[in-house]
């Protein structure tokens, strides 16, 4: 093999190697989500639903029943909380930030690496609020 694909080798490795092992800064990605309705990003998702005052404790148990997905900051009892949700394969992380305001949910799902996320995002919440209104 030749040098230069060596070198590309090594490089393709270290990418996906901070990827998968770049720190989460809670200062960065623990910062109540400006939601005032409905909105679908390239990035990610919004979403303001009406959830009743159990709704952030219910949605919570939900998430952290998530495959690869752990609560980065914040807690039920703080009124808000970030998770980090990764990928299979790659270890892309995706943040959401889920805050009570009252009886609403303010939802902001949002990817950390790239431009699009290709509707993950959205997909993973609208998941965790139909499981939510289920029951």
């Amino acid at each position: 093999m030749s040098v230069v694909l060596w070198v590309l080798l090594a490089l393709v490795v270290a990418v996906m190697g901070y990827i998968r092992l770049a720190p989460s800064d809670p200062a960065r990605w623990h910062r109540a989500p400006q939601v005032s309705g409905d909105t679908d990003l390239p990035h990610g998702v919004k979403r303001r639903v009406a959830a009743g005052p159990e709704g952030l404790a219910r949605l919570d148990a939900i998430i952290r029943a998530t495959p690869r997905t752990k609560v980065l900051a914040g807690a039920v009892a703080e009124g808000m909380i970030t998770y980090v949700s990764r990928t299979r394969w790659m270890g892309f992380p995706d943040y959401t930030t889920v805050q009570r305001d009252g009886d609403v949910l303010k939802i902001y799902g949002r990817l950390r690496f790239g431009r699009s996320d290709l509707g993950v995002n959205k997909a993973r919440v609208e998941g965790w609020l139909a499981a939510l209104e289920a029951g």
